[in-house]
């Protein structure tokens, strides 16, 4: 093989590697949706006859690993996986605080002043993005800007 074929197929290759590499991100981008109401079931397995695992309410946000049937498995903030019917959740973006107390800014950035100190367990609906800021809405009408390290999902948009 001479050199102009040799280089003409490692081009071909590096090429074929890379388009994988893109197709495989893009169909690995995560699905965040929220709960529809409160006292919703997440099960051990897709039917209802499936063990009960945990309770969640209304907005609770849930990344969907699968989807079966009218069944999706999914994962909560901690990791913890269940099972819950499609019919039971909302296109709804929210987000759920992580840490154990976060600020809440009047813009994106350290430099605005704190809107509010929230903790660990609080949910939030996403309203707009702003690089690694997110300006969320608590169902109470309070509404400030957070950093992304501090929610989960950190990009629900």
């Amino acid at each position: 093989m001479n050199f102009r074929t040799f280089r003409m197929k490692s081009l071909m290759v590096v090429t074929g590697i890379c388009l994988s590499f893109l197709l495989a991100s893009a169909a690995t981008a995560a699905e965040y949706t929220s709960v529809k109401s409160d006292g919703v079931n997440i099960r051990s397995g897709p039917s209802t006859n499936d063990e009960v695992l945990w309770e969640v309410f209304q907005g609770f946000p849930l990344e969907i690993i699968k989807h079966d049937g009218k069944w999706a498995q999914c994962q909560d903030f901690e990791g913890d996986k269940g099972w819950i019917h499609s019919d039971l959740l909302s296109a709804d973006k929210t987000v759920i605080v992580k840490k154990k107390m976060a600020n809440l800014r009047a813009g994106a950035g350290t430099n605005y002043e704190t809107v509010a100190t929230v903790k660990y367990g609080v949910i939030f609906t996403a309203v707009e993005k702003d690089g690694d800021w997110l300006k969320v809405k608590h169902e109470d009408g309070t509404v400030g800007w957070i950093f992304n390290t501090l929610i989960w999902p950190s990009d629900p948009m």
